[in-house]
């Protein structure tokens, strides 16, 4: 199972100890798009500060992002389950998962980045400010750099197994599963159970806690539909509609993913 997350806007401080190794990072394939990233944000922010704050989008009560990135090369680097943070991150709770589950979480989640196109949540990397929607003067619009390099890296990245898409609007844009990829990986909503809307914060703790319940279980369903079955066992209320033509095999409704409604009244 590949677990696909966004990150989180806020992000813990930089440790100290080691910088960023790129060489380090999981995903090798995307190293070469991940070094045109950092080198144009790095340049940009120790360089002009308003620029920096324009292209970036930061107000100007965020204005120390800017000092932050143009350090990315030297500050101290820490595993990325503890730089992200936020609602969903908080839920999720790697630092408390047992042992085996941490280590179904290292090989499972995948965050996807504006700067590193996605890691996983052992790899390494500084604190930064550098969302999917940024278009950098060089590189161009971050969505459309990632395309070509995450079209090989992802589908390796996924194997043969269930593709779990928890991201945000916005980071869809770097990858999006295609032929039989697409017909087992599942996207999941989380809606508002009375009123059937999503709401942010319903929508990042549930999916929190959903990865977290898997991890714990020791879950790693093969397909879509043994996910619903496996996410109703758990307790969760899941509405489905499979793609047409789709069936309960790993592989079936081929080209199509399936969607999830998870519907929650509130969250503790």
């Amino acid at each position: 199972m590949l677990v696909l997350l966004p990150p989180s806007e806020g992000k813990a401080p930089s440790a100290g100890g080691a910088p960023l190794k790129l060489e380090g990072l999981s995903l090798p394939a995307l190293t070469g798009a991940r070094e045109a990233v950092i080198g144009e944000l790095v340049e940009l922010c120790a360089g002009d500060e308003d620029k920096a704050r324009e292209v970036l989008g930061l107000s100007e009560g965020l204005r120390g992002e800017v000092a932050k990135n143009a350090e990315l090369l030297t500050a101290g680097a820490r595993p990325a389950g503890q730089v992200y943070t936020g609602v969903l991150y908080d839920s999720l709770d790697l630092a408390t998962l047992e042992t085996a589950a941490k280590q179904r979480a290292a090989r499972s989640l995948l965050v996807f980045s504006g700067l590193w196109g996605a890691v996983r949540v052992t790899d390494r990397i500084p604190s930064y400010r550098c969302s999917m929607g940024v278009k950098l003067p060089g590189v161009g619009a971050l969505g459309t750099h990632w395309r070509t390099p995450m079209a090989s890296a992802l589908p390796e990245a996924a194997g043969d197994g269930l593709v779990l898409d928890l991201r945000s609007s916005a980071y869809t844009a770097a990858w999006k599963p295609k032929g039989e990829v697409a017909g087992r990986t599942a996207t999941v909503r989380v809606l508002h159970a009375p009123t059937r809307k999503v709401v942010s914060h319903f929508n990042k703790a549930t999916k929190g806690r959903i990865v977290r319940s898997l991890l714990s279980a020791g879950i790693a369903p093969k397909g879509p539909a043994e996910l619903v079955e496996a996410l109703r066992d758990l307790g969760y209320v899941v509405e489905v509609e499979p793609p047409t033509g789709a069936g309960a095999g790993a592989g079936a409704g081929a080209g199509k993913a399936w969607t999830l409604d998870v519907l929650v009244t509130e969250v503790h």
